[in-house]
């Protein structure tokens, strides 16, 4: 048996199939011909866009436009003017071969998104690899096409990139195991829209089995059971059919008003990422959008976005959810969360530094441009704003005087905007937290986004594999800090909602409906469980 994450729910009962990285190992050589050099480079990434073209095509089919948008931003690598030119540069300035030129391209991009704090965004640092390992592997001829799958295969591999992943045939393969991977990385948030079970970060999975070899993937517990006896199956058939017949419940509960057994309404919410992701968290029966990342707007880009790209953006949310509450999170961006277009200064801690609302408080121009495009998209919905990263009563006042600035500024060219906007602060720093009853006292609403709270109430960096045991949503340190926040919350009358992991975790909501939360915000995947465990609580 082999333990690992579990990325997607389910059971599998099938065979292995191990897939073969393409390994293309990159020697340095000194080239003459600088320009030979280029149009080969050249080729190679139009060939690779063609690729990626049918890839994008299979996924929009298999997937839906949103899961398949992830191949734009691969597109987008691929007709970057810069990251073309980065490798030109690299052939022409150092007189190497496109292979190696690539390569250090490649290594600066990964590193970029490597060091960032954000899990997700971490995670993102694989869609370079994919496009990077695509553009090599022409390069040498060894591009790969889309593999055969026979009847009940179970996937393993290295890892799956987003491509892979999207040219799984759902009919034929019923599950994946990897060696790395998280929760978040595209394999895995792919899986979990094919409604495959997956585990991940087996570390040594592709070397313990062979091809053919029988397995069982227990995409709950997240591990996997090679060459199971016959009792094993058969346990794992009845789990397989329970678990069936128990997604098939969860969906009489889409529509389904969330009440606790002590019969408090309770809101079940979605976080999302981009305005497409609010198809899924209405397909789930999500209550509203608990969380809405605006920094996705401003990332692979090679500038800001516009005041009308966020206006048009922040309104399809608004309209899509027809009514329900949207929160939308400001720009949380700066120390490890970098944008090529705003240069930041370096730090020693980034965590700890130039980031989030203090960034926006400074370079006001920035922020002026968001707040005026949230406060014209208001009118078309239910619209709740939160500022991030807020430590105290000052910051969350000196926002509020820009948006005053922002409102009157619209007023002044004849725009209209809602007077039924809340404005609320994400409760991350534990000084927040116990400062809480005192600033409930001036904002509407308080989240708590228990993924950094955690880290700073332990002082446990939570990308560190030395330190991670401590990293524990249970600590009753961290425990004291959530229920500190919903009491001085209600206190003043305001709701209290949570938009970290922590709000869809199976072991943690009996204590959030104990404690009186009155929203949970979450991936769309875990609202229908989560309205379930709630419902029991």
């Amino acid at each position: 048996m082999k333990k690992g994450i579990a990325a997607s729910k389910g059971y599998a009962i099938g065979k292995v199939l191990i897939k073969e990285e393409i390994e293309v190992k990159v020697e340095e050589k000194v080239i003459e011909n600088v320009q030979e050099e280029v149009t080969r480079f050249n080729k190679a990434l139009e060939a690779s866009k063609e690729q990626l073209f049918k890839i994008k095509e299979k996924a929009e089919k298999e997937l839906g436009a949103d899961k398949a948008a992830v191949f734009e931003s691969h597109a987008m690598l691929l007709e970057d003017p810069e990251f073309a030119g980065a490798v030109q540069m690299g052939i022409e300035s150092n007189k190497v071969n496109a292979e190696k030129a690539l390569e250090d391209v490649l290594e600066m991009y990964s590193n970029i998104f490597a060091s960032m704090e954000d899990e997700y965004m971490r995670e993102r640092g694989a869609d370079i690899k994919d496009v990077g390992k695509r553009i090599l592997a022409n390069l040498v001829g060894k591009a790969s096409g889309v593999s055969e799958y026979e009847d009940n295969t179970v996937v393993v591999a290295h890892d799956l990139t987003p491509s892979d992943t999207a040219q799984l045939d759902k009919s034929k393969v019923i599950a994946f195991l990897t060696n790395i991977g998280g929760r978040t990385s595209h394999s895995a948030i792919m899986a979990r829209t094919l409604e495959i079970p997956a585990v991940v970060g087996l570390q040594d999975i592709t070397s313990a089995v062979k091809d053919g070899d029988s397995i069982i993937v227990d995409g709950i517990e997240g591990i996997a059971i090679i060459n199971p006896d016959e009792e094993t199956i058969k346990t794992y058939e009845e789990k397989k059919v329970a678990y069936e017949a128990e997604k098939e419940e969860l969906k009489k509960l889409i529509s389904v008003k969330t009440v606790t057994k002590a019969g408090k309404r309770v809101e079940v919410a979605g976080n999302i990422g981009k305005p497409e992701d609010v198809h899924q968290v209405l397909a789930n029966g999500g209550d509203g959008i608990g969380l809405f990342r605006t920094e996705f707007l401003y990332m692979d880009r090679d500038d800001a976005p516009t005041e009308e790209e966020q206006y048009e953006a922040y309104k399809y949310v608004l309209e899509k959810m027809e009514g329900r509450p949207v929160v939308i999170r400001t720009l949380d961006i700066g120390g490890d969360k970098t944008l090529p277009y705003l240069p930041l200064p370096e730090e020693m801690n980034p965590f700890l530094g130039y980031r989030a609302i203090r960034l926006c408080l400074d370079r006001k121009e920035l922020f002026k441009i968001q707040l005026r495009a949230l406060l014209r998209a208001s009118v078309y919905g239910n619209l709740k704003v939160m500022f991030p990263m807020i430590s105290g009563l000052e910051e969350f006042l000196q926002a509020k005087e820009v948006v005053e600035e922002c409102k009157a500024e619209l007023k002044a060219e004849g725009i209209e905007v809602s007077e039924n906007i809340e404005w609320g602060i994400m409760v991350e720093i534990p000084a927040a937290a116990v400062y809480a009853d005192e600033l409930a006292k001036h904002v509407d609403f308080f989240s708590i986004g228990t993924n950094d709270l955690i880290q700073y109430t332990l002082a446990a960096d939570r990308m560190s594999e030395k330190v991670s045991y401590l990293y524990n949503p249970m600590h009753p340190a961290v425990l004291r800090l959530i229920k500190m926040t919903i009491e001085g919350a209600h206190k003043e009358g305001k709701w209290c909602g949570m938009c970290g992991e922590m709000a869809g975790d199976e072991k943690a909501i009996a204590t959030l409906v104990e404690y009186g939360l009155d929203e949970f915000s979450m991936s769309a995947s875990s609202i229908l469980n989560a309205k379930k465990l709630i419902m029991q609580n």
